[in-house]
């Protein structure tokens, strides 16, 4: 419901709240009000009635001082019996008995009394005359004077006063109370709007607001939330821009370096082939270790010009040249290239390698940089030394596949950190560029692998899944 249907509501309730409040007092009054003015013309009545028998019985005893003590308690307070010729013989006032009155004047009383009865309000709160002849057949006996105070009437007249306003009193407390309910309940959410967005203008883009009605508040809730959903998107964008353009300019001065690496190491590569060459003629007795160590600088300077290759073409697809090899064939390519690092760092390599673990169909200069990447970061994560265990078995939960695991003792990796490590350039390392993971994780994605990770404060772990080569050939 809108909010401009709920005000309109709420004063249409009180409106008619109101109105049968007081229409109700109002009909109790009346009704008290009637029976009081019937109680009292019974005892007006009465009154006539006993003073009438007193005028024409020839009794001495008189009944009105009996009859006064209850009359009053209706608002009669003298009632006096008048003969002919105006001397008063009866009254519920003994020291007024046998004084005269003015005929002329009891007679204009009783016109005055008649006119009264007939235009004067009865709610006046001044003592009221009611005089009354008495005529028996022709003759004139006398006059029946009944002096009435209308205080009952006046006093229901103030309690009613009294209760409506009471009532109004208490229908309009009830209603500024519950205004000041809705009032507290609609400006607190728009305070808390307020609030919400001062932090979003400070650059908190978490804020959300729960949509809690249907009225102009939830609307402004629900529009608040779709323009923090839209600054976080364009926030978004506008980071994924900013890294594409970081990584761009970053791609371009890595590419020129890399091409100037590239020369140093073609002359490397030329130079162990002469050193081997001249080595081989002057030292024949040395010539296997020679060879062996020509070798391994040679392929280390070719792994080395492959990877400036695919650094300088990091934003390009991967030019994979892919073959059949086993998992132990690539580390026998790998290890003996980082051993002597390793056993600086004293840190010792535990293979476990399930026995009949089908070939693999993938680049093996790749695959060599990626396990060398796992390892060394692993050794560098345990800079007092201990132990890499390389694991290898087939997946349980997927047929054809098999899963590589990298596991160390090191520190492990802060819980913040997990999903920014396979971000380009992201590094914690005093020496790196932050792309060892990148790539790495390019090359096994590349190769229809996946690749997780999980880190405590005992170590972490790299599991890696590998289709079989079965499967990709």
């Amino acid at each position: 419901m809108k909010l401009n249907a709920k005000l309109i509501l709420i004063m249409l309730s009180l409106l008619v709240i109101a109105i049968i409040t007081l229409f109700t007092l109002n009909q109790y009054a009346q009704n008290d009000l009637v029976q009081e003015i019937q109680d009292s013309s019974q005892e007006i009545s009465k009154a006539v009635q006993l003073s009438i028998a007193d005028l024409t019985s020839e009794a001495e005893t008189s009944r009105l001082a009996e009859f006064l003590d209850s009359a009053r308690q209706k608002g009669i307070n003298e009632i006096n019996i008048i003969n002919s010729e105006g001397e008063i013989i009866d009254s519920t006032n003994p020291e007024k008995i046998g004084k005269q009155k003015d005929l002329k004047k009891l007679e204009k009383g009783v016109r005055a009394a008649t006119n009264r009865l007939g235009e004067a309000s009865i709610l006046s709160q001044k003592p009221y005359d009611v005089v009354v002849p008495v005529i028996v057949g022709d003759e004139h006996l006398g006059y029946v004077q009944v002096n009435m105070l209308l205080d009952n009437i006046r006093n229901i007249q103030h309690a009613n006063f009294i209760k409506r306003l009471a009532a109004t009193a208490m229908v309009f407390t009830v209603g500024i109370a519950f205004t000041i309910y809705l009032a507290r309940r609609y400006t607190d959410p728009i305070h808390r709007l307020a609030e919400d967005f001062k932090k979003v203008s400070a650059g908190d883009l978490s804020v959300t607001i729960p949509v809690e009605s249907c009225d102009e508040i939830g609307e402004l809730a629900q529009a608040f939330n779709e323009m923090v959903e839209k600054l976080r998107e364009r926030e978004a964008l506008e980071k994924r821009l900013y890294e594409a353009e970081h990584l761009s300019r970053v791609g371009q001065l890595a590419a020129g370096i890399a091409h100037e690496i590239r020369n140093p190491l073609n002359y490397i590569s030329l130079a162990i082939d002469h050193l081997k060459n001249e080595l081989l003629v002057q030292c024949p007795g040395r010539a296997a270790q020679v060879s062996d160590l020509a070798d391994k600088i040679r392929d280390e300077v070719r792994r080395a010009n492959y990877m400036v290759l695919n650094f300088m073409n990091y934003g390009r697809p991967l030019k994979l040249r892919r073959g059949i090899i086993t998992y132990e064939e690539l580390l026998e390519r790998t290890l003996p290239t980082l051993a002597d690092r390793l056993a600086e760092q004293r840190v010792s390599i535990v293979r476990q390698v399930a026995d009949k673990l089908p070939p693999l169909l993938l680049d093996p200069e790749l695959m060599r940089n990626a396990i060398t990447n796992f390892i060394t970061n692993a050794a560098q994560a345990m800079p007092d030394g201990g132990e890499i265990v390389l694991g290898a078995t087939l997946d349980p939960e997927k047929s054809g596949w098999v899963l590589l695991s990298f596991r160390d003792r090191g520190a492990g990796i802060p819980p913040e950190d997990l999903d920014k490590i396979f971000q380009p350039y992201f590094t914690t390392k005093e020496v790196g560029i932050g792309l060892g993971l990148a790539i790495t994780e390019r090359i096994i994605r590349e190769h229809g692998g996946e690749i997780a990770v999980a880190s405590s404060g005992e170590g972490t772990t790299f599991t890696v899944r590998l289709p079989c080569g079965e499967e990709n050939a």
